[in-house]
């Protein structure tokens, strides 16, 4: 037989309140964790300059 509304329900909020918990016990400081992780990399250095020479190329002349 199918499930009610009701319990099938009464389900989804037991598993809702289970992930709310687990979000909050789960609460790290990822960018600290991140920070410094690109340090002395030759890639990420070319990716952050040809991007900024995007952006820069972008920008409007001024008359």
């Amino acid at each position: 037989m199918a499930d009610t509304i009701e319990s099938r329900l009464a389900r989804v909020e037991r598993e809702l309140a289970i992930l709310k918990a687990k979000a909050a016990s789960d609460k790290s400081d990822w960018i600290a964790e991140i920070t410094g992780s690109f340090k002395d990399d030759s890639d990420f250095e070319e990716i952050v300059r040809l991007g900024k020479e995007l952006r820069d190329a972008e920008l409007p002349t001024e008359d």
